[in-house]
């Protein structure tokens, strides 16, 4: 890959930045500027992708010799959508309607090469399985980590873990927002070195 070839994060998640630093790659963030809608009869996984795709693509508009990757994520409890909570109260309404039972997140990403106008891309699905959850375990819990910035009201890198009994996945980055290992496979499709 050249030398000039620009690696570009279309996020300023803070979660995906240090994902993807892990990587061990330069790259920069730009924010994609794209709208989350949501369309009638979409699933949660194609909205997760389309999303993802658009993202990329919008992050890298204008640039010419980039890869640029977008990612989402959306979290679903029975066809109904976990958006990030946003207040206290939302959040532990979340985590009262999961308690004891399973949120699928479904995490989409796209590795946008604008020079060749490829897009490669990747979908995880990761089942959170909830322990029961009383209430005052629920606000101690967002009290403790003001989980108010994610979808499904916690962190799993953090204290959230303890609302678990178990996760099923193939990535365990995947849950915090950028799957890792497919990613790092996108990327040496699109020559990029990695280890």
């Amino acid at each position: 890959m050249s030398s000039q070839r620009r690696l570009v994060l279309g996020s300023t998640s803070r979660y995906r930045a240090e994902l993807l630093g892990r990587l061990g790659l330069d790259f920069e963030q730009c924010a994609p500027g794209t709208v989350e809608t949501e369309l009638v009869g979409e699933t949660p996984a194609a909205r997760a992708m389309r999303l993802a795709t658009t993202k990329a693509i919008d992050a890298g508009a204008g640039l010419a010799n980039a890869l640029v990757i977008g990612s989402d994520q959306v979290a679903e409890l029975d066809g109904w959508l976990l958006e990030k909570p946003g207040s206290m109260e939302r959040a532990h309404e979340q985590l009262r309607v999961c308690s004891g039972r399973a949120v699928c997140f479904h995490t989409a990403v796209c590795v946008f090469d604008t020079a060749s106008g490829q897009r490669r891309t990747h979908l995880d699905l990761t089942r959170v399985h909830f322990r029961q959850l009383g209430p005052e375990e629920i606000s101690r819990y967002i009290a403790h980590e003001q989980p108010l910035d994610c979808a499904g009201s916690f962190k799993c890198e953090g204290l959230g873990i303890s609302l678990f009994e178990r996760i099923e996945n193939e990535d365990p980055t995947a849950l915090i927002g950028l799957p890792l290992i497919a990613l790092a496979s996108l990327l040496r499709e699109a020559g990029l070195s990695l280890p």
